[in-house]
């Protein structure tokens, strides 16, 4: 009978937000998804080109490889690069 009182229940507080480790694997995961997509895209585009245009010549294929490698690589510098710097969320930037 001495242990019906009710017991106070301490709610634990667990943040929402993933652990840095997670946040950094998914940061990659999309840079490598991104880096295969846009290459592949390219790629193909090089060979289409290739075909109609360039008389079955190779340049245009790794041309096309070469600009979507490129501007995966340039996204996944500028989502790591994002991450470094501090938010500015409502702040006025003032530039010398």
């Amino acid at each position: 009978m001495a242990d019906e009182s009710p017991k106070p229940s301490a709610a634990i507080s667990r943040t929402t937000r993933p652990m840095s480790e997670a946040l950094l694997n998914e940061k990659w995961d999309r840079c490598l998804s991104s880096m295969l997509i846009r290459s592949g895209l390219g790629l193909s585009f090089g060979v289409v080109f290739s075909v109609l245009l360039f008389k079955r010549r190779a340049w245009p294929a790794f041309v096309g490889l070469g600009f979507g490698a490129g501007r995966a690589w340039e996204e996944c510098d500028s989502s790591f690069k994002r991450a470094a710097s501090p938010p500015k969320d409502g702040l006025r930037v003032i530039r010398p």
